[in-house]
């Protein structure tokens, strides 16, 4: 992006880039005393007023007659050329036209309001003289929110009470009610605060980022480190570093259940909380969070992956926690992966880079080995404890009744330690009830109306559901094809399958179950969470969402049901996924004193990923991989991108694939393949008829521009979309 000026006098010609669907900058004049580079604006655009960013100086190609002039420069801090540089390289990078980037960057409300007050509602001192239901829901989410306020709306709708019972516990004390400005500065984080005492290969290890933050320049680190063995606490050092250098910091999670356990962290290290950004924020707290980021006034973000995209005035380090978890890619609207998106802005705003796994993925790995990343690893677990013992149970050994999923060893097992008084966990990668209902009468396996998927049963809700659009419609007492009563069936198992039979089995256990769909908000989740952590359940049946950082420590087994479940398919990372989501889950056991034990249930003992997990040999495995990787030629030896197209009409979905791979040359001038059309293995969804392309290219090979210059021919129109998918994580 060639900069030439970075202020405009009035009426100069500007090129103003909105956030409207259009494939230009616009021309506009440069309103009353002037504007800067950068600066956010409202400018007309047919009869409406829309948001805008002064992007540069006009083209001057349109009729000067026509042009009209920018309403009025808004009260926000202009975007940084830094900034402005990363959402013009990432849109390069991922195909994403200039708006969409623009979008993300510009997602909080009334960036442009000028500053006004607001009452907001904290926890009181008094006590009300008598307690409600709803009274004491108004108390619950303010102790909840740990000391932040509220507006009334928000607090009565977080509560689900009128606005009368908050005013009505103002009046007695029980909450507190102030004039506030709309948006303050977070409270100040102390980087001398309160450091834990750290173990030899910690102080190691935060010495080392210390030093690298200290240098103010780009740099990355894959800082890997068994489950348990303290990353969170090395990478606060690095933080700290980054607070005293007077920069600020930002750690993205990959789950919004692990940020209050963080925040607890972040405010025992620096003596006060800091800045959150994801989808369970308020919108009033977005607005502040956007607008404290680019004044300064925040230090420290935690957040989502679109934080990055928040204007930082001087950010100095990004900590991409668990940066193997595959929801750092973005799999609608703009496609990108946050780890590498982290790695590109800071490079851009000479920042270091930390990527804290347990289980790094292979890209991190080879680029570690390439000698692009620095490597740390933390060896040993913190305090007394110590990795679990891993063992194979082989399923074909086992006597177990068709429809029931706890082998009787991993019965005695779970036995063992509700008599102990410690917490059994069993794993299985399965929302919902039963994966598939077929009518034993004719053999119908009830599909989704609108995508070629199958319902899954959820008893709880006791519905059927579609995990790819979303529908739900009741359980049928008749099959829809052949109308057979009482002949629908279950088969495979889901987690509320298991937790029906682990009920069974132990009857005096109490039982918790975490899934995603079964929580209506983040704060519900993270409750649940603090209630196994604090002992409030003996027997955890989970899904995915165990494996991601909790710490639970009264756990001492895990039981993983069907461990062979991620190695079928045809990802090209089946099974790099399986040996990080069973060692992720594994690492949950014996994380205090006691030590632990994780048992997998397989049918393939001699599988060499299974085999990989129970030795603990990961340099092994991940050399295997990564041999067979190269072999193919695909990420990280190799580059390829997905071309996802979709319409209500099938044929045209598949004249428009056809079309591509016919006109495929400018991908074979720079040595890449087509491959495809063919049916995206979910072909289905929400009505619209999926087909895939997948391009395949040498590594170092400048794909974007041959990507660009291939579809470019082709217009869409009508229902025909196309997406791009650069180095894509999911292959449905």
């Amino acid at each position: 992006m060639a900069l030439t000026s970075s202020f405009f006098d009035e009426g100069t010609l500007i090129g103003v880039l909105t956030t409207q669907p259009l494939d230009r900058v616009l021309d506009y004049r440069a309103p009353e005393g002037g504007c800067h580079l950068g600066a956010f604006v409202e400018v007309p655009l047919g009869p409406r007023k829309v948001l805008g960013l002064v992007w540069g100086p006009g083209r001057g190609d349109y009729d000067l007659s026509k042009i009209r002039s920018v309403i009025r420069v808004l009260d926000a801090a202009p975007m940084r050329e830094e900034l402005m540089s990363f959402l013009t390289r990432a849109g390069d990078y991922t195909l994403t036209p200039m708006p969409a980037m623009l979008r993300l960057a510009t997602r909080a409300p009334g960036l442009g309001d000028p500053p006004s007050m607001r009452k907001i509602y904290s926890l009181g001192d008094g006590i009300p003289d008598r307690m409600t239901d709803a009274r004491t829901r108004v108390l619950d989410v303010l102790r909840d929110m740990g000391g932040l306020s509220l507006t009334l709306k928000e607090l009565a709708e977080a509560a689900g009470v009128t606005t009368s019972v908050v005013k009505g516990l103002v009046k007695q004390g029980a909450v507190r009610e102030e004039d506030s400005p709309r948006d303050m500065p977070f409270p100040t984080l102390d980087p001398d605060y309160a450091g834990k005492a750290l173990t030899e290969d910690q102080t190691v290890a935060a010495a080392t980022l210390r030093a690298s933050v200290a240098t103010r320049s780009y740099g990355t680190t894959l800082l890997k480190g068994v489950t348990g063995s303290g990353k969170t606490e090395v990478y606060l050092e690095a933080v700290a570093e980054c607070l005293a250098q007077g920069r600020q910091a930002l750690v993205l999670l990959p789950e919004i259940a692990l940020t209050a356990e963080f925040l607890t962290r972040v405010d025992e290290r620096f003596g006060a909380k800091p800045a959150e950004w994801h989808s369970g924020v308020t919108m009033t707290e977005r607005r502040r969070v956007w607008k404290m980021t680019a004044q300064g006034g925040a230090q420290l973000v935690v957040g989502a992956r679109s934080a990055l995209f928040l204007p930082f005035r001087d950010l100095g380090l990004i900590v991409v926690d668990e940066e193997h978890d595959t929801s750092y890619k973005q799999e609608d609207g703009v496609l990108y992966n946050a780890r590498d998106m982290a790695v590109l802005r800071a490079s851009i705003c000479g920042a270091q880079v930390i990527l804290a796994s347990a289980t790094p993925s292979l890209e991190s790995w080879a680029n570690a080995d390439a000698g692009k990343y620095q490597r740390l690893e933390l060896t040993s677990r913190f305090g007394a404890a110590v990795m679990p013992e891993m063992r194979a149970i082989d399923m074909r050994n086992e006597q177990l009744p068709g429809s029931s999923w706890i082998s009787p060893t991993l019965q005695r097992a779970v036995q063992q330690r509700l008599d102990n008084k410690e917490q059994a966990l069993l794993f299985i990668n399965r929302r919902g009830y039963a994966p598939v209902t077929i009518c034993r009468a004719c053999g119908h396996q009830i599909g989704c109306d609108h995508c070629d998927a199958r319902m899954v049963e959820h008893r709880f809700l006791k519905r059927l559901v579609c995990h790819q659009c979303g529908e739900t419609k009741p359980m049928p007492t008749t099959c829809p094809s052949c109308e057979a009563e009482d002949k629908l069936a279950a088969v495979g198992p889901g987690v509320e399958r298991l937790a029906e039979e682990a009920q069974a089995l132990f009857p005096e256990a109490r039982l918790a179950v975490l899934s995603s769909d079964m929580f209506g908000s983040a704060r519900a989740l993270k409750a649940e969470i603090e209630t196994i952590a604090s002992g409030g359940a003996d027997l955890i049946i989970g899904t995915q969402l165990v494996a991601k950082g909790h710490n639970f420590p009264l756990l001492t087994l895990v039981g993983v049901i069907d461990a062979d479940l991620g190695l079928q398919g045809s990802d090209l990372r089946a099974a790099e996924r399986t040996f990080q989501l069973m060692r992720q889950v594994a690492g949950r056991a014996g994380r205090a004193d006691k030590p632990g034990q994780a048992l997998m249930q397989t049918y393939q003992p001699e599988h060499p990923v299974i085999r990989a997990i129970l030795s603990g040999d990961e340099q092994d495995f991940w050399t295997a991989e990564a041999g067979e990787r190269r072999s193919a030629g695909v990420p990280p030896y190799g580059r390829l991108a997905g071309i996802i197209l979709s319409s209500t009409d099938v044929q045209e979905v598949f004249d428009l694939g056809n079309a591509l791979a016919r006109n495929d040359g400018p991908l074979r001038r720079v040595g890449a393949q087509v491959f495809g059309p063919a049916p995206a293995p979910i072909a289905r969804v929400r009505g619209r008829h999926r087909v895939r392309l997948l391009v395949k290219a040498p590594k170092g090979t400048a794909l974007q521009p041959a990507l660009a210059e291939w579809v470019k021919p082709f217009r869409l129109k009508g229902e025909l979309r196309m997406a791009i998918d650069i180095d894509p994580q999911s292959f449905y």
